[in-house]
C-alpha cells in the first residue's frame, strides 16, 4: 500500500515538473512568435513605403512630403488579422495594430497620424524592448540626403523616400525631419 502511494506521488511530481517545463517553453515560443509577427508587419510596411516613395519620385505628380503621416497599411494588399483600422480606443487590443488619425482640417484628403501597436507581453520589436500594455507608435516620414551629416534636413537637402520611424506616443504631432523654414 505504501509503495503504491509512493509511486503515485513520484509520478505526480514528475508530471508536474514536466508540465512546468513545457509551459515555460510554450510561453517562450508564444513570445517569439509575437516578436516575429510584429517585426514582419513592420518590415512589410517599410518595403511598401520604399515602393510608394519610388512611385512618387518617378511619377513626378506629387511630392514625398504630401505622404508624411499616412496610414501605411492600405499600401500592402493583404487582409491583416491584427489590424483594427482607425483607433477607436486609446490603444488597440493586445497584439493588435491600429491607426490613430490626427485632428485635421477638412480640406486634407488623407488622414494623417500614427501607427499604434499594443504588445501582449514583453517583446523586442524594432530592436527595442516593448512591454505588455504599453503601446508603441510609428509614423510615416520622409528620408533625405543628409549632406552635412547633422541629422536635420536643411532646405537644400532633397527628399529621397518614405520611411516608417518610431515616435513617442503622445496626442501631439510627433517631431519629424522636415526642413526648418
Amino acid at each position: 500500500m505504501f509503495a503504491r502511494r509512493f509511486r503515485l506521488l513520484v509520478a505526480v511530481v514528475i508530471i508536474g515538473v514536466l508540465a512546468g517545463f513545457l509551459l515555460g517553453v510554450l510561453e517562450r515560443e508564444v513570445q517569439r512568435a509575437e516578436e516575429r509577427a510584429a517585426n514582419m508587419v513592420l518590415s512589410q510596411l517599410r518595403s511598401a513605403l520604399v515602393i510608394k516613395g519610388a512611385e512618387i519620385m518617378l511619377s513626378r505628380h506629387g511630392s514625398l512630403a504630401e505622404y508624411r503621416g499616412i496610414n501605411p497599411f492600405p499600401l500592402v494588399k493583404h487582409q491583416w488579422g491584427t489590424y483594427e483600422g482607425l483607433c477607436e480606443a486609446p490603444k488597440p487590443a493586445p497584439g493588435n495594430w491600429c491607426f490613430r488619425a490626427d485632428k485635421q482640417k477638412e480640406t486634407v484628403n488623407r488622414p494623417r497620424g500614427w501607427l499604434i501597436y499594443n504588445p501582449r507581453q514583453p517583446i523586442t520589436i524594432d530592436r527595442r524592448q516593448a512591454y505588455e500594455g504599453q503601446p508603441l507608435a510609428w509614423a510615416v516620414t520622409t528620408e533625405f540626403a543628409d549632406r552635412n551629416g547633422n541629422g536635420v534636413r536643411e532646405q537644400e537637402e532633397r527628399l529621397t523616400g518614405l520611411k516608417l520611424a518610431r515616435v513617442p506616443l503622445t496626442e501631439e504631432t510627433a517631431p519629424t525631419q522636415d526642413a526648418q523654414r
